[in-house]
């Protein structure tokens, strides 16, 4: 890859996955809600998810979302309906803080393919890789080694903007400690995961 197209594919998607989307709502609303701690299943499906993204339009199966529209769907209703449960169990949380803090037991693996339907069914997601990244680089030119310095830049944007949510969530959520600011925080975490359960429902 020439260094020209990989900054540019570095600087566009840094500007795509740090502007605010459902994705990134849920990320912060769980980091709110549970700490940032237990977002790890979250984040490395997310992480994982782009990556089958970024692989595939490069392999040039751009038309897999059109192929299989339905299974992209399924995905997309999937990821609302997770995502509602999830807001569901935030506005009903404990407002201790100890009882706060502990993580439900068996949540990683829900929260990995929460992750996984989130990604995979995100129209954001789904139209950077298929639609813009074929402005951005040349597709067909793109080697294996290629593929390998895309994958990495691509965890390095990522792991860095989520990151930097995480801790920007992390850090507010320390301020809170009575339990009013906790069920206070529980709501407004659970209106921002179903806000974003929303913004992935509606968007085509």
């Amino acid at each position: 890859m020439d260094l020209t197209s990989i900054i540019l594919f570095t600087t566009v998607l840094a500007v795509t996955a740090g502007s605010p989307g459902p994705s990134i709502a849920a990320l912060v609303a769980r980091v709110l809600s549970r700490g940032p701690k237990s977002v790890l299943p979250f984040l490395a499906a997310m992480w994982i998810g782009e990556g089958l993204w970024l692989t595939a339009a490069i392999l040039g199966l751009s038309y897999i979302a059109q192929t299989f529209a339905t299974v992209f769907l399924i995905l997309k209703w999937a990821g609302v309906a997770y995502l509602l449960y999830l807001a569901w169990r935030m506005w009903h949380a404990p407002t201790d803080p100890q009882d706060a803090a502990i993580p439900h037991s068996g949540g990683g693996w829900q929260l990995f393919g929460a992750g996984c339907a989130v990604t995979l069914g995100n129209p954001k997601i789904m139209a950077f890789y298929i639609a813009l990244l074929p402005t951005l680089i040349d597709i067909s030119a793109v080697t294996l080694s290629g593929w390998a310095e895309l994958i990495a830049v691509m965890l390095v944007v990522l792991i860095a903007v989520d990151l930097a949510w995480v801790c920007a969530a992390s850090a507010a959520r320390r301020l809170l400690k009575s339990p009013d600011a906790i069920r206070i925080a529980n709501r407004i975490s659970a209106s921002t995961m179903g806000g974003a359960a929303l913004g992935i429902a509606t968007r085509t």
